[in-house]
């Protein structure tokens, strides 16, 4: 079985355990970033057919992965280094390396930072930090690690990613070149990916093997060329608003086929609804954070309680039942956690209509269970093979209910290239209980004629097209992103959003048009037009008001209906019209004040 692609992919939901979550990620998982801008002439200079040089687009990159890293991860570190200036600031006094930003948390004043540098500072960015091409490639490393090693907070992923239009740096100087090669080792060894994005100058070849190929690669890599700098260039300057769901188990629990037969499955969200940030409240005066305290107080005497003080209860019968905290935990409790195979069906049998929550993803965990790799690809062969999903009991945490999944499997798939895209492994199915089902009642409705329905599918053959949820951005989180960031960064008005959940009706008329007008001919009248609101039927006039009022009160005895308790059923004008009749004073004009004047009147209690 080859490794899996998302093998650590996950994401908390509601019935988290504190006791079975992975501690592997619990800590550490800030990543750090360091920027590596050569600061060379090369890279100003600019073509007559270019607008930017390749210094503007390398800021230009950089204040986008900021910008994307706010709203993506916020507590990831980021920091912007330049070498090849004439000018120096570092904590080793390094001749031509610059640190123009610290390695930190992203925030709005670095960004704009960024966005003067790029638009109109780097016209006097010679005058200001000038340049000069006696710079250590090596100097600069090690400025990058020195950044990382002496950063407060913990990061888990280091990267420097090298921006340059210079293929052989230190050209003619071996020492240089041996310095710079020695270093990307140490910064390997040390758990720090370099990363190079080359910039080709125009009617020219960047060539990686002249002296980056021994800075990237290590004898063991496979790797011949760089991908197309066009390509990368063009991820980075891509704006993705989205949420860095962090790549982690969500946790690991035992799988028994029974008879002490047990391996260790690890268990992994790979959908989840993405909600908006929440509020956060602030003093009004100072904008300072507050924090909220919520205190049970007892009714009567406003003691404050605490929490041994309190009980849970539940009324049975009109009675009132207390449990103790102890109590309620152990009924909370249904067994030690983890899957227990109960039998097996066919595919066939599970319904897709059955849906419960999102499904969750298992793989074998052999950190806890050493062979559990073996014993899961034997389970997941031979159920494709039948075509058959194993039915478990599954108890997530040791305080969560049991409940009753199907494990679907799938089959792995690679490319052409063998990079796999699908991983082996079984789907979570959580299936319903019997109290979970609900019968909707069954309605006589009209049905279809056979020319209607052949035209309906005319018109579902003509709208088809090709979906995936991966494809569509979900509006209400792209236009809070938007404008939180349109607030921070002190914009006119937000970006531009497009919709594309919104149906295209001139795509749709141009495929479907005629069709759809000749379904409609033959499902709705003539005189119907869809989505115009019902015309309100024409009032009564008053004559015709006066003479139902007057037919309705003819044969009606008020008192024999105060007595017998049905004047709620009589109309509020009927009602009205007696007490004018009988010139009783009511004191409001209300059915229930009209029904107790009478009722007084007639002495009804």
């Amino acid at each position: 079985m080859a490794d899996f692609g998302y093998a650590r992919y996950g994401e908390d939901d509601e019935d988290q355990d504190d006791d079975e979550f992975d501690p592997q990620f619990r800590f550490g998982s800030r990543d750090g970033l360091i920027f590596l801008v050569d600061c060379t002439k090369d890279m100003f200079d600019c073509d007559e057919d270019d607008e930017e040089s390749h210094f503007q687009v390398c800021i230009r990159c950089v204040q986008t992965c900021m910008q994307n890293k706010i709203i993506g991860s916020d507590k990831d570190f980021m920091g912007v280094v330049f070498f090849g200036t004439e000018k120096s600031e570092n904590p080793t006094d390094f001749k031509h390396i610059y640190i123009y930003q610290n390695l930190d948390q992203p925030g709005a004043p670095r960004i704009l930072e960024l966005e003067e540098l790029q638009e109109k500072g780097y016209k006097k960015f010679g005058a200001k930090y000038g340049h000069s091409d006696a710079f250590s490639l090596s100097e600069a490393l090690w400025t990058c690690a020195s950044m990382f090693s002496n950063c407060a907070q913990k990061i888990n992923y280091k990267r420097v990613m090298l921006f340059t239009n210079n293929d052989d740096p230190h050209a003619g100087n071996a020492q240089y070149q041996r310095q710079a090669k020695t270093k990307a080792s140490d910064l390997h060894e040390t758990g720090i990916d370099l990363e190079l994005m080359h910039m080709q100058k125009p009617g020219e070849r960047f060539d990686v093997s002249k002296f980056y190929k021994d800075l990237l690669y290590t004898d063991d890599d496979e790797l011949t060329e760089l991908p197309d700098p066009a390509e990368r260039l063009e991820e980075l300057l891509t704006r993705v608003r989205s949420k860095d769901h962090k790549k982690r188990a969500l946790r690991r629990v035992p799988f028994s086929l029974g008879n002490g037969l047990d391996f260790s499955v690890g268990v992994y969200n790979l959908v989840r609804s993405c909600p908006k940030p929440s509020a956060v409240k602030l003093s009004r005066d100072t904008n300072e954070e507050l924090k909220s305290h919520a205190k049970t107080y007892l009714e009567d005497t406003g003691e404050v309680l605490m929490p041994q003080d309190l009980k849970k209860a539940q009324t049975y019968g009109n009675r009132r039942i207390c449990f103790e905290n102890d109590e309620v935990t152990e009924i909370r409790r249904f067994g030690p956690s983890g899957l227990a195979l109960m039998g097996f069906k066919p595919r066939s049998s599970i319904k897709k209509h059955h849906h419960v929550k999102p499904a969750s993803f298992i793989y074998p965990d052999e950190s806890t269970y050493a062979g559990s790799m073996t014993v899961f690809t034997a389970l997941l062969r031979k159920c494709l093979d039948r075509d058959v999903v194993p039915i478990c009991k599954y108890i997530p945490g040791k305080n969560n209910p049991p409940k009753f999944v199907a494990l679907m499997p799938q089959e792995e798939e690679v490319d052409e290239h063998k990079v796999q895209t699908i991983p082996p492994g079984f789907h979570v199915i959580f299936l319903p209980f019997a109290d979970d089902f609900r019968k909707v009642p069954a309605e006589d409705c009209p049905r279809a004629t056979t020319e209607q329905i052949d035209k309906a599918k005319d018109v579902i053959k003509k709208l088809q097209f090709k979906f995936s949820s991966e494809s569509f951005d979900n509006p209400v989180l792209q236009n809070h992103w938007r404008n939180i960031e349109a607030l921070a960064l002190d914009r006119d008005a937000p970006d531009e959003l497009v919709d594309y959940t919104k149906p295209n009706d001139e795509k749709m008329r141009k495929r479907a048009g005629q069709t759809i007008e000749d379904f409609k001919d033959l499902v709705f009248p003539e005189d119907y037009v869809p989505g115009a609101k019902r015309k309100a039927t024409p009032s009564e006039s008053a004559a015709a008001k006066a003479a139902k009022l007057a037919t309705a009160m003819v044969d009606l005895d008020i008192k024999k209906e105060a007595q017998a308790g049905r004047l709620g059923k009589l109309t509020v004008a009927v009602l009205k019209e007696f007490i004018k009749k009988e010139k009783i004073p009511s004191s409001g004009t209300k059915k229930a004040d009209l029904i107790d004047a009478i009722s007084a009147h007639y002495g009804v209690e």
